[in-house]
């Protein structure tokens, strides 16, 4: 079992991050990304109410379902209309993660 894994972070001036986020931790990916401080807003505190800590998915990995909680929030922010979008903090950062590939979303904040 993996301690630790690695995770590719797009921001929103196209500048890739690799985070290391340990898996022990229950962590969300949004947690594990404000973490290493990227710029992600998460205003709600990842209660998957405010869509500020989307992201899009770019690689393979196979995600936890998402559900309704998340995708009614999806719904709701109009400008996520993106096939891969995702609230970060839906999903819980494990060793299948390891590797991942994603993009900040159109709602995250450049001056978090």
């Amino acid at each position: 079992m993996k301690d630790m894994i690695t995770i590719h972070v797009e921001d929103l001036n196209g500048t890739v991050h690799t985070v290391e986020a340990p898996t022990d931790m229950g962590l969300s990916l949004m947690e594990a990304m404000k973490a290493n401080e990227l710029p992600v807003k998460a205003m709600c505190g990842g209660m998957a109410m405010c869509a500020s800590c989307n992201i899009i998915l770019q690689s393979d990995h196979e995600l936890p379902e998402m559900g309704e909680d998340e995708e009614a929030m999806l719904d709701e922010a109009m400008v996520l209309d993106v096939p891969n979008s995702r609230l970060s903090c839906q999903i819980p950062v494990t060793e299948n993660l390891d590797g991942l590939r994603v993009k900040l979303g159109y709602l995250t904040d450049p001056e978090a």
